[in-house]
């Protein structure tokens, strides 16, 4: 009896022990599995993403709005839209110009007032771009782009300079001129006051020829002079003359089209600054593209943080109610928090890290229709796409690289321009011989007296009624011009000049340096077309290896996520340890990580190849074309 005693006491003191055990091992099972079909549905990668989490900072830009279809920017340059910077609207006449001339600098650039509206302003709006649409508002928009956009125009303005020196050169000179002097001699003059006036109106027009390199000048000069000398008697003269020149080198600085060289230096110049206007060009759009799919990677990488906190925190949830009814230590919810806060700060990070890669996109694109000081954000509308196709060739990828390579295209130009150099040092070597050569003609007009005749012959009687002379030239200043154009009175020159260094060291000196230029171009061309087909190769391989690289990191994925999800089975039955289901989470999300940044890598791997292979513009349908700088003005002609 007592025994029996013993054992039904013992019993029903078991039995409110056993109630409470089950109730609590039932809670534990509802709560893991609860817990278990949340880590499940994150580890398929099919939890839903909130618009915000409590205690941690939701996306900092709105979803933005769809662009309409952007036009590919017209990106030539021709010689035409030089024009706007010759003509100035603020100078339209001479008399602005002249009245300008003499008012201080009153014009004060843009960039020297700070505005504080303007530079607080902020567009807020977000824009939803493809690829190919921040790539045209880029180039619309980019100051890069403009500022390499002048440099050709610049260019043309060189080359038009080379050609003034062909302009004819008109020269104007009016002089009104008077001098007094004391008398030497009563014959001269009746007072003590010798005085003579000289109006002169001279003209000259000098011209260098295109052909010879030679200077031809044409000199019209005038001369009126009164004095009261009595022993002129043409008083007032008129005295034109006509003189017409030529200075021609005939050693140095002469050969065929030598008197071009500078033209033609200016042209090559020209086409080497649209050639690195194209190189630039390339440039922006590699630019954009990467840090367009750099913010495409870390929308991914904020996607998986996002995931991964949402994981950690269901985890610390599950875990503090198994802490609470006396089924797990609180080791394992300490463990889970850690987790939880780690990935709270890589939410953070990743936070941080979109901020930045949009921030530089939107700074790329500078897409700003209020003109405001920060632009509209710049949202990503393409995803990567690793099955595009893509033209893996060496052969082809070398031929075009080479072929259509604007910074190769450029130093062929340089060493064009360098060889004229060497070829003008070497004419400097030469002696400087010209002939100089005028003719003119002369004549004389004005108001004649009758002088004293000393035993010669007479025609005509002075004011004493003894026999005089005058001379034939009477009449007026057009008289003169009459009578000058019969070709009595005329002059001529024919000189032959001379020039020759005692020791030519600096001509040579100067032609060693050009030469050693010119190799110098060359080797650097050498240089250049090496690292172009190590730039092709690299490409080649990268692409190549990031396309496995995504295969494998969608493989590990797929691993990940699967052993992930068998393990959050084996740990809802208990079989698994907290510190074991955060393992596999984290190689979930290192993996989903990878696999975002192989697939961004491999579209920047494809850029990489078309900008190496000098495809990039052509790939999103931009057209740039070359213009030919070579203009023949009329005066360049000859």
């Amino acid at each position: 009896m007592d025994a029996c005693h013993t054992y039904d006491s013992q019993g029903a003191r078991l039995r409110p022990r056993l109630f409470a055990a089950a109730l609590i091992a039932s809670v534990l099972i509802i709560a893991r599995a609860s817990a278990g079909t949340a880590l499940a549905a994150s580890a398929a990668g099919g939890w839903p993403v909130p618009a915000s989490t409590p205690n941690a900072p939701s996306s900092p830009l709105p979803q933005g709005v769809v662009s309409q279809t952007q036009s590919a920017p017209d990106l030539d340059v021709a010689p035409s839209m030089a024009a706007a910077f010759e003509h100035d609207d603020t100078l339209m006449s001479l008399p602005q110009l002249v009245y300008r001339q003499w008012r201080p600098l009153s014009e004060v650039p843009a960039e020297s007032v700070i505005d504080e509206n303007y530079f607080g302003s902020i567009d807020n709006r977000a824009e939803r771009l493809t690829l190919k649409q921040a790539i045209y508002l880029a180039l619309r928009n980019n100051p890069n782009v403009k500022v390499a956009r002048l440099d050709p125009l610049a260019g043309i303005e060189g080359v038009r300079m080379a050609n003034a020196q062909f302009d004819p050169d008109f020269i104007v000179t009016l002089d009104e001129v008077k001098s007094v002097l004391p008398a030497t001699t009563p014959l001269e003059v009746s007072g003590l006051q010798l005085a003579t006036k000289n109006y002169d109106w001279n003209f000259a027009l000098n011209k260098v020829l295109r052909l010879t390199n030679g200077v031809f000048s044409v000199l019209f000069d005038n001369d009126r002079e009164i004095t009261n000398n009595r022993f002129d008697t043409i008083n007032p003269a008129y005295t034109p003359s006509l003189t017409v020149g030529l200075t021609q080198p005939l050693l140095r600085n002469f050969g065929w089209k030598f008197s071009t060289i500078n033209v033609r230096l200016a042209e090559s110049a020209q086409l080497q600054s649209q050639l690195n206007y194209a190189q630039q060009l390339q440039n922006i759009v590699q630019t954009v593209a990467d840090d367009y799919w750099s913010v495409v990677a870390a929308e991914e990488n904020l996607r998986v943080a996002r995931e991964a906190l949402k994981f950690n925190r269901d985890l610390v949830r599950v875990n503090r109610i198994s802490v609470q009814v006396g089924t797990l230590a609180p080791v394992d919810l300490t463990e889970a928090q850690s987790a939880e806060a780690t990935a709270q700060a890589n939410l953070l990070t990743a936070q941080a890290a979109l901020r930045d890669a949009r921030a530089t996109l939107r700074e790329d694109v500078m897409y700003s229709p209020k003109n405001t000081f920060i632009p509209e954000e710049i949202l990503p509308a393409d995803k990567p796409n690793p099955a595009e196709p893509m033209t893996t060739e060496e052969e082809l990828s070398l031929e075009n690289a080479i072929r259509n390579s604007p910074s190769l295209a450029a130093l062929r130009q340089q060493i064009q321009s360098q060889l004229l150099q060497v070829k003008y040092q070497r004419n400097q070597l030469l002696p400087s011989v010209s002939l100089i050569s005028e003719f003119g003609i002369n004549s004389l007009a004005g108001y004649t007296e009758c002088a004293a005749s000393f035993g010669g012959a007479t025609n005509c009687s002075t004011p004493t009624g003894a026999p005089g002379f005058e001379l034939p030239f009477g009449g007026e200043y057009a008289a003169a011009l009459n009578r000058m154009f019969g070709f009595h009175f005329y002059s001529y020159t024919f000189m032959l000049s001379m020039e020759m260094p005692m020791d030519d060291a600096p001509i040579r000196a100067a032609l060693g340096q050009a030469k050693a230029q010119y190799q110098q171009l060359r080797e650097q061309y050498s240089a250049t077309l090496n690292q172009t087909v190590v730039q092709v190769e690299t490409a080649l391989a990268n692409l190549e290896a990031d396309q496995r690289r995504v295969t494998a990191a969608r493989a590990a994925t797929e691993y990940a996520r699967q052993a992930l999800h068998d393990e959050n089975m084996r740990f809802k039955v208990g079989m698994a340890t907290t510190h074991d289901l955060l393992q596999y989470q984290s190689s979930l999300v290192s993996a989903e990580g990878s696999e975002a940044q192989a697939e961004t890598d491999l579209e920047k791997a494809k850029i990489a190849l078309r900008y190496a292979d000098n495809t990039l513009l052509r790939s999103f349908q931009v057209e740039f074309h070359t213009h030919s700088p070579h203009e023949t003005p009329w005066y360049a002609a000859f």
